[in-house]
């Protein structure tokens, strides 16, 4: 749960800091390769600038002659400007080539001697520049960058524009960029030659603008002010960096419920028209943006009585949004509410949020503005905010529970009623529930600067170590100082063992001594009558005891699952569910553990459980990549790393998940990439317990790339780990297959046999089915080296139906493949088509690929007819949603198990599937199933 940010160096124009735009540079790039020119466009701010000045210094090498201009808005009067930066320092090179009429027009008008004007040397002057730019490219290509073109005078554009459209094959291109608010470029692609890309820069997300105030150095900040920036900037880089500086320079952050202080050159950028409203008018617009969600009713109930023609007069100047919005009032930018409101006295923002507290229909709403309207202390408006804050918690927003919980204790009288600090402890455990880890730990540690009693110490004590995630190591000086504030209360003493329990885990690497900790915390809940600690601590227990193989961990989980349960420990990522879930999928019960994470993501989600969204949409990408669903399995662990990146939660277990998934059904050389992240950041956090998943992914996509030597290294390290850890049962990282089938193509078969015995006695004694099947599909690899040919592929045949009858796809396919191999070697035809078959299902196009490598090196007459191409890679024209629900079917699910599984409903399902079938030519689900199995529909 840690907040990464990496150093980076400040700034340059180079590619690699061109932040968020790497498909659109490699877009822009490629078309300036192929000889063809580029347009940017896009509002002001939103980087076409950084990214022209970047395009200009990869691709304007020495080998061209790079003309420059960049027009300002001041002088966009004076003809021939633009000209006359372009051509000033090249105009000797080209004059003699000139034919004199033009060459003189041409000086006259870039030197300002004489009188030349389009009119009077207007065919002269157009000539001159096209001769110009042929005599330069006659020699080396031309590029001509030109930044601000909104802003070109109008005599160097029409003369521009001129040439641009005659110069035909001649080696001249054109990087360009301009200002436009919508897709408002065309007089400046009428000026650009007939070859020319148009590329529209988009706002940043949320971790991009996170990533870009970093490398500024703005890297101390909260990551709920980050995507407050993000929110308030829209995602332009430069509005966000201006705020971030604003930040940065102001020793008192905003307060809960109040905007980011906005600087004074954005307040003048975009409220340059309040002016021209009236003052009525100004004053709805405030009143506007100070609600969460404005619309007309709501500005009248809150005494604005002609809104209509004062939100007209607001359009009309481009303050709101013209389009229809039906009742909603909407800013025609983020920024614009947030100056706007920077801009009025407290008097008037105080007023606002006064006509607000009664106008609101939410209770939520009415108590902030309450709040807001409201200075000093009231034990009246304070007990409101703290219902407001449990409303939104029951919601499941427990980030508003969060801001409507600092506010209350702002609010709090110090004598009489809850305490302040207990009112800021439950915002900050409601922020670690919402993922604002610093937020958390600023409000734990601003307790503990004052509080005595030991309830309140140890309460903020949890919080701080949280906030840590898997970096734990991090907060070890903290656990001496929360045993002696605990005293002997069980109850306290519980939370404090449970967390030296994960400190075991993850620091230490000692599974016994967390097992221990574990069962002592659930103990001295019991003695204390916490019924929600104790279940969280036997939910640690059980989960250690079924990764360790010990024997009581049925009984544990039995245990943790007794009535009476608790909610939040039932859908919590390391609470009784969670336990329950882990136990099925290493127990080889499949769509158990589907049913059983799918209900878990559905409730986190429901309650705005940001951290346990995390990881249980990782775990079903794991459920779904066991049962061979390689395309979901790759759609569910990227987005359970966009989010972990967005939240700056899990990234490391996402990244490694992710890994896994890639070399399955996605790029191996991104799954090799994901699993060195993975494995750094558990190295850097000190996390024993995730460099071993990490290095078993980093192995497994080595395996998968045919990098042999580098999986046994890396597998060999996972090995020690897990002994050192005392984890026993390989259904954990289901990594000895791997290392045994790599020892067998580095010719180490002896050690491939030795580890595969060890492995079978665990998972014989722990009934692990799918693991044995793995141990034996290694064992008939061990047995042809050695010379076994006959025995290898009886086993392989009796392994592929185990792994059918399990519904592990996947395994089953690579178990044809191995077959397939093996008969490569004996006499007789041979073919690869039933692994190509089972993979092709899977839709594991890494392993296809391996197919189709190995059946073209056959030798010639033994081989079968190659295999038809993948059907699925159809599936890359349609839409993320269209893929998904085609590739559900493709696995034959049936349209209301397909909505489940993807959270929409049927009658969505049935609408994807129709333009589905329209975007492939086909008519119906069976023919999907046909492209499937490689046939073409009829």
């Amino acid at each position: 749960m840690t907040v990464r940010r990496d150093f980076k160096e400040p700034a340059r124009c180079r590619p690699d800091l061109v932040i968020g735009r790497d498909e659109l540079f490699t877009s822009a790039h490629e078309q300036l390769t192929r000889g063809g020119s580029v347009l940017l466009h896009g509002p002001a701010g939103i980087g076409k600038s950084t990214v022209l000045r970047a395009l200009a210094v990869e691709y304007g090498d020495a080998a061209r002659t790079v003309l420059r201009c960049s027009a300002t808005e001041s002088e966009s009067h004076l003809p021939f400007l633009a000209l006359a930066d372009l051509f000033g320092l090249v105009l000797d090179e080209v004059a003699d080539k000139l034919p004199s009429a033009q060459r003189t027009a041409l000086e006259s008008a870039l030197t300002g001697r004489g009188e030349s004007t389009l009119q009077r040397d207007g065919l002269a002057l157009r000539l001159a520049v096209l001769s110009a730019l042929r005599a330069l490219a006659a020699t080396r290509p031309v590029l001509l960058v030109a930044d601000d073109m909104q802003w070109l005078d109008s005599a160097s554009a029409e003369l521009l524009g001129f040439a641009a459209r005659r110069l035909g094959d001649t080696p001249v291109q054109l990087l360009c960029a301009v200002r436009t608010e919508g897709q408002e470029y065309d007089r400046q692609l009428r000026a650009s030659p007939p070859d020319t890309l148009a590329v529209r820069l988009n706002p940043l997300s949320p971790a991009q603008v996170s990533t870009l105030l970093d490398h500024r150095g703005y890297t101390d900040l909260p990551r709920s002010t980050v995507r407050e920036i993000h929110r308030t900037s829209g995602g332009n880089p430069l509005f966000a960096l201006e705020l971030g500086r604003a930040l940065g320079e102001n020793p008192t952050p905003p307060r809960p419920g109040e905007p980011l202080p906005v600087p004074t050159s954005l307040r003048a950028l975009v409220l340059s028209r309040l002016d021209m409203l009236s003052d009525e008018a100004r004053r709805t617009l405030l009143v506007a943006s100070a609600g969460a969600r404005p619309t007309l009713a709501l500005l009248h109930a809150a005494g604005r009585e002609n809104a209509e023609a004062e939100t007209a007069q607001a359009a009309a100047l481009g303050l709101l949004a013209t389009e229809p919005e039906g009742p909603a009032v909407r800013f025609a930018h983020p920024l614009i509410s947030a100056a706007l409101y920077a801009e009025a006295p407290a008097q008037e923002r105080r007023a606002a949020h006064t006509a607000l507290s009664t106008a609101a229909s939410d209770p939520i709403e009415r108590a902030r503005h309450l709040a807001l309207s409201t200075t000093g202390t009231d034990p009246e408006v304070a007990a409101r905010l703290a219902e407001a804050a449990a409303l939104a918690r029951d919601r499941g927003a427990p980030s508003v529970a969060a801001s409507l919980g600092l506010l209350a204790a702002r609010h709090t009288p110090a004598d009489g009623g809850p305490a302040p600090d207990e009112r800021r402890l439950e915002a900050a455990e409601d922020a670690i529930i919402a993922g604002e880890v610093d937020l958390a730990r600023d409000i734990a540690r601003e307790v503990l600067t004052r509080a005595t009693a030991p309830a309140e110490r140890v309460r903020a004590w949890m919080v701080v170590i949280e906030a840590a995630g898997q970096a734990l190591g991090d907060v070890d000086a903290v656990y001496p100082q929360v045993l002696a504030d605990a005293g002997d209360d069980p109850v306290l003493l519980a939370q404090v063992h449970y967390q030296l329990a994960w400190r075991g885990l993850v620091v230490q690497g000692d599974f016994a001594e967390a097992r221990e900790q574990a069962a002592h915390a659930a103990e001295l809940a019991a003695r204390g009558g916490d019924r929600r600690n104790e279940l969280m601590a036997l939910a640690l227990q059980a989960s250690t005891e079924t990764l360790m193989g010990h024997p009581d961990a049925p009984a544990t989980i039995k245990r943790a699952l007794r009535e009476p349960q608790d909610p939040y420990v039932a859908c919590h990522h390391n609470g009784t569910g969670m336990a329950r879930f882990r136990w099925l999928l290493m127990s080889d019960q499949l769509p158990e553990a589907r049913s059983t994470i799918t209900a878990l993501l559905r409730e986190a989600r429901r309650r705005g459980m940001v951290e346990s969204e995390v990881h249980f949409q990782r775990f079903l990408a794991e459920t779904e990549l066991r049962s061979g669903h390689c395309g979901r399995a790759l759609d569910l662990a990227r987005e359970s790393l966009r989010l972990a990146r967005d939240s700056g939660i899990g990234l490391g277990a996402s990244a490694m998940l992710t890994s896994l998934a890639e070399a399955s059904g996605g790029e191996v050389g991104r799954a090799l990439e994901l699993a060195r992240e993975a494995t750094g950041r558990a190295e850097e956090d000190g996390d024993q317990m995730y460099l071993s998943r990490a290095l078993a992914a980093l192995g497994h996509a080595q395996s998968v790339a045919g990098d042999a030597a580098g999986a046994v290294t890396s597998l060999r390290r996972v090995r020690e780990l897990e002994v050192g850890l005392g984890i026993n049962d390989p259904a954990r990282g289901r990594w000895q297959g791997d290392l045994a089938e790599a020892l067998v193509r580095v010719g180490e078969p002896g050690e491939a046999q030795e580890l595969i015995d060890v492995t079978r006695a665990h998972a014989l004694r722990l009934g692990r089915e799918s693991i044995l099947a793995v141990l034996d599909r290694a064992e008939a690899l061990v047995r042809a080296a050695q010379g076994d040919q006959d025995g290898a592929l009886v086993r392989l045949t009796s392994v592929q139906d185990r792994f059918a009858k399990l519904g592990y796809g996947l395994e089953e396919a690579r178990a044809a493949f191995a077959m397939a191999r093996l008969r490569t070697r004996r006499p007789g035809p041979t073919s690869y088509d039933e692994a190509a078959r089972l993979f092709r299902r899977c839709r594991a196009l890494p392993w296809l690929r391996q197919v189709e490598a190995a059946a073209a090196e056959e030798p010639a007459g033994t081989a079968a007819a190659p295999a038809p191409v993948p059907a699925f890679d159809a599936l890359e024209g349609l839409a993320s949603m269209e893929r998904q629900v085609a590739a559900l079917v493709m696995e034959g699910a049936t349209n209301r198990e397909i909505a489940a599984r993807l959270f929409i409903s049927v009658k969505t399902v049935e609408a994807t599937l129709t333009r589905v079938y329209r975007k492939l030519g086909i008519r119906s689900r069976v023919d999907i199933v046909r492209l499937a199995a490689g046939r073409h529909a009829k």
